[in-house]
């Protein structure tokens, strides 16, 4: 059974570190995150050929990494279908941990956040250890209790190449102390067979994350018709709350935006945007609901946002949601406190 929950004010998930101002998925991103205010941080977990998990947003590291620069590996450079997609590159199960230690992490967006790339080819691709190990250090350190947000990547397809991630993942998080539903920790996935797997194996919080289109790739793969469409009405939200305690929903299932990517206007509403009921059927059904992603780039902003990323914040918090996902944790951080 799904527990009922106070409202409190909304969390604040750095989305992969503070990726804003440092290459996400590092000890830097993160380290910084917590400084600026968030309450969590959120390492996207795949894992090396030893079978250790890593951060890194996809499998695939040429867009985050400098291994195109390493000669020694260039022979490994592959196609392969992750998720039904074929992508070229190199890829995480390939190597041994002490093999991507020798890489360093770039900026994934330089064209937009120029200012990161200073930090390009200074930091290390981190260990899930290494990261809880940051989080407990800076924890004691401001007497505050930081949480970690994992999300298992492609869980399908790392489980058919004999690397599950589900069994290291809780294996280091018992080693580590996290224990009970009140542990600072949410586990994610958009995929569903492995939260309903895990919610079996643990009592830690799960969340099912929600598209705004397409389909959890374990429903391609059994032949599930159901779509992500279908998990976010009434009775697919009751569904999820029988094996998940929150749900993070892409920020269009909350507003939807037209197709001129302004937010959806309703002339009879006083405010000047459309949400959906997906906020109340969440909290109906027992769910949190948090948010992806908040970023400060117009480029990023519906046009009724455009410099003013503050606002964005505002409407979602007057909604009621949980928690947001934010690459800028400090501007969301502020805006959570003066709600």
């Amino acid at each position: 059974m799904v527990k009922n929950f106070t409202r409190k004010l909304p969390i604040i998930i750095a989305h992969r570190g503070a990726s804003g101002y440092r290459p996400e998925h590092t000890l830097a991103a993160y380290e910084l995150a917590i400084a600026l205010g968030a309450d969590y941080i959120e390492p996207d977990l795949v894992s090396t050929k030893d079978g250790i998990l890593i951060a890194r947003h996809e499998n695939e590291i040429s867009e985050t990494t400098d291994i195109a620069n390493h000669a020694e590996f260039a022979h490994r450079r592959t196609t392969k279908v992750i998720d039904g997609e074929s992508k070229t590159g190199w890829f995480t199960e390939d190597f041994t941990l002490a093999e991507l230690k020798t890489l360093r992490a770039k900026e994934r967006i330089p064209q937009l956040r120029s200012q990161n790339t200073a930090y390009d080819g200074l930091l290390e691709i981190p260990t899930l250890q290494e990261i809880i190990d940051l989080v407990k250090s800076k924890s004691a350190g401001i007497n505050r209790a930081i949480g970690i947000y994992p999300e298992t990547k492609h869980p399908t397809y790392f489980k058919s190449i004999g690397l599950a991630l589900e069994e290291p993942l809780l294996k280091t998080l018992t080693a580590n102390g996290y224990q009970g539903a009140n542990a600072p920790i949410f586990i994610q996935s958009f995929e569903v067979s492995n939260l309903q797997d895990l919610s079996i194996k643990t009592d830690l919080p799960l969340v099912q994350l929600l598209n705004n289109s397409g389909k959890p790739y374990d429903f391609i793969v059994s032949g599930d018709e159901r779509t992500y469409a279908d998990l976010v009405t009434v009775s697919g939200l009751e569904e999820i709350a029988k094996y998940a305690q929150a749900v993070g929903v892409h920020k269009n299932l909350v507003v939807p935006r037209d197709s001129s990517g302004k937010l959806r206007r309703r002339k009879a509403a006083c405010r000047q945007t459309s949400p959906t009921s997906l906020v109340i059927d969440a909290h109906a059904a027992g769910l949190l609901v948090h948010v992806w992603t908040f970023r400060n780039e117009d480029c990023f902003l519906p046009l009724d946002f455009q410099g003013n990323p503050q606002g964005e914040y505002e409407l979602f918090f007057s909604l009621g949601v949980d928690g947001v996902f934010s690459d800028y944790p400090d501007t969301a951080a502020y805006h959570a406190t003066i709600q």
